[in-house]
């Protein structure tokens, strides 16, 4: 349950496009989840705590089944996988639907492929976003070291999403009378942005290396910005551009158009 109320929490803002009244309804859901995922997972471990010893906790390498064992007995422990893999599963899903809307927002707004923000002429869903997703996530199913993995993953999101704040906040200072429908106090993304500071610090001197990989790959994306998509944009006409030969081959192949031309 934890799991699916964290994403449903954390990555509603994805998806305000398809929210009705999301300036009213986007608050409410976070004021209302942030409480009760916290409250959530507070209890948990409270409980495991309660139950479970230190050198039981220390030596277990799942609490939730040592837990289970110790408070219902083995004939019924065995149901406490099948509730977190369901668990899993909700926030998979809540992660798939929403990461593919991530990525056509970025194309709507021009810092992506024109591709990527296209729909299905069938079924209305980002279909180019969603294999880009996939194929991304069978990449990362490459690697045998999944706590490796997890490191990579949250340097690269707290970092960007710090930047992200960041570019929050000097927009509040510099453009204090910019149209925002959702608002709140500048002190909630100062707390939030010194976290994603100490979230990218920490890594950096505990683990070096695999921080400095993780910079190096996302480097690597900036000259295939700029090539394929930056100057190709900018230096030749829209219809020479191989952006523009690859969208209209991808278009014909899957099927999509621009949200304008299926909703005109």
């Amino acid at each position: 349950m934890e799991e699916f109320l964290f994403h449903y929490r954390n990555y509603l803002n994805f998806v305000t496009g398809e929210l009705k009244d999301p300036y009213t309804n986007l608050p409410r859901a976070i004021w209302i989840g942030l409480p009760l995922v916290t409250c959530v997972y507070v209890l948990t471990n409270v409980a495991y705590f309660a139950v479970v010893s230190p050198t039981e906790l220390l030596a277990s390498p799942a609490v939730a089944v040592t837990f289970s064992n110790i408070m219902f007995g083995k004939q019924v422990a065995w149901c406490m996988p099948i509730f977190v893999a369901l668990s899993t599963f909700g926030g998979v899903n809540g992660n798939l639907f929403t990461s593919a809307r991530f990525f056509a927002t970025g194309a709507h707004e021009g810092q992506l492929p024109e591709i990527l923000g296209m729909i299905s002429i069938r079924r209305c869903t980002p279909v180019p976003a969603l294999l880009l997703t996939c194929m991304m996530s069978l990449l990362m199913l490459c690697t045998s070291d999944i706590y490796a993995l997890i490191n990579y993953l949250s340097f690269a999101q707290w970092l960007w999403t710090g930047l992200v704040i960041l570019g929050l906040m000097v927009l509040r200072v510099r453009q204090p009378d910019l149209h925002r429908p959702i608002k709140v106090a500048l002190f909630c993304p100062v707390v939030f942005f010194l976290c994603c500071i100490f979230l990218t610090i920490v890594p950096m001197f505990a683990e070096p290396f695999e921080t400095g990989m993780v910079l190096l790959v996302m480097l690597a994306g900036l000259p295939v910005y700029l090539v394929f998509f930056y100057g190709s944009k900018r230096y030749l006409a829209p219809k020479d551009s191989m952006s523009e030969k690859m969208t209209i081959f991808l278009q014909k192949i899957l099927e999509v158009v621009s949200p304008g031309e299926k909703f005109s």
